[in-house]
């Protein structure tokens, strides 16, 4: 089955990233305007857009860049080009071909401002059009659903936050432990499908996540939905609290990804409320084993990484589990209903 190979290939395709990459991510922040970039607008639809999501906390936290998501349709159905003024305008897709974001990209060269592909189609429109390209080098990706192009482009954001630090050699010797960080995620496949097997039924579920890993939330989500068929909403704490709480009540499904950093105390207090006042059942990823106990069922996180990267890990075991739930249900994983590889839209 190609879903499993191509998560599989995670590690590796890290690995070549890692070691085949850096020439080109160093020469676009090379070209970047003397007075630096201002912010950071990106172009992105679908998973591609989580990756922009786990951007916005990278390039914000680690570089103080503030970083905006594009809305496509401004230009494709309005035919108005927002001023990018300062900007340095990435697009972010695994085929290259989307229109609408392809567009944005065009937009930002016309403005004469800096722009960037992330992509693993080289010679796609998206690349063609774009001053510098971070090819994901991840080889030919079958499955409809997206695996190791996600991972490889959330590589690629941190490999630019690296380069655009001010201790580069210090956040690339990080990036070096994620590699090993998905081989040891890899090896929760056996507990991803016990749990899965458990959790059959299940055609609903909130999925939460702070912080570097609302990004994760989001994709996990999504790849419920294309997969699964479980409708799965992702949220932060801090968004569900503001409302969408009210809807949750004994026995509903959260899912919650809290590995150790700066959010896990909140984490833990919001997943122990969300248990003992609320009643939810709970399927908790962690590295930490108290916040592990507060789920029914619980799956491991490799622990080592540094925050801002460990959503690159995060997110293999929520591909585990998710695969594992499709057929749990007697889906095919391969082919999901009414979606394709490529959407194009305008």
């Amino acid at each position: 089955m190609s879903v499993d190979v191509e998560i599989r290939e995670q590690p590796a395709v890290a690995r070549r990233q890692l070691a085949e990459g850096w020439d080109a991510v160093r020469t676009a922040v090379a070209s970047f305007p003397a007075g630096g970039i201002r912010h950071v607008v990106i172009a992105a639809r679908g998973t591609s857009d989580h990756a922009a999501i786990y951007a916005q906390y990278v390039l914000g936290a680690r570089n103080r860049l503030p970083v905006t998501l594009a809305a496509p349709s401004i230009i494709s159905m309005y035919g108005v080009a927002p001023r990018f003024d300062g900007a340095l305008v990435v697009g972010i897709s695994q085929s290259g071909e989307s229109p609408d974001v392809v567009a944005v990209v065009e937009a930002g060269k016309e403005q004469g401002c800096p722009t960037l592909a992330i992509t693993n189609a080289p010679g796609s429109p998206l690349a063609s059009v774009a001053d510098h390209v971070l090819d994901l080098r991840a080889g030919p990706e079958l499955a409809v659903a997206a695996t190791k192009t996600y991972t490889s482009e959330l590589v690629a954001v941190a490999m630019l936050s690296a380069a655009l630090d001010d201790a580069p050699s210090a956040a690339r010797a990080e990036l070096e432990q994620v590699p090993a960080a998905i081989e040891r995620a890899l090896e929760q496949a056996g507990v991803a499908g016990s749990v899965a097997a458990e959790l059959a039924a299940m055609r609903q579920a909130i999925v939460v996540g702070r912080g570097f890993e609302y990004a994760t939330a989001r994709e996990w989500a999504l790849k419920l939905k294309e997969v699964a068929l479980v409708f799965a909403e992702p949220y932060s704490p801090a968004d569900l609290a503001h409302g969408p709480v009210a809807v949750l009540g004994p026995g509903a499904m959260v899912l919650a990804v809290a590995p150790s950093g700066v959010t896990a105390g909140q984490m833990h207090g919001i997943l122990a409320g969300l248990r003992d006042n609320v009643g939810t059942d709970l399927l908790v990823m962690s590295d930490l084993p108290a916040l592990r106990a507060l789920g029914r069922w619980s799956i491991a996180l490799p622990s080592g990484l540094p925050e801002w990267l460990a959503p690159i890990a995060a997110i293999v075991p929520a591909q585990l589990f998710t695969v594992a739930l499709a057929r749990a249900k007697g889906l095919d994983p391969e082919r999901p209903p009414h979606i394709r590889k490529v959407t194009l839209t305008s």
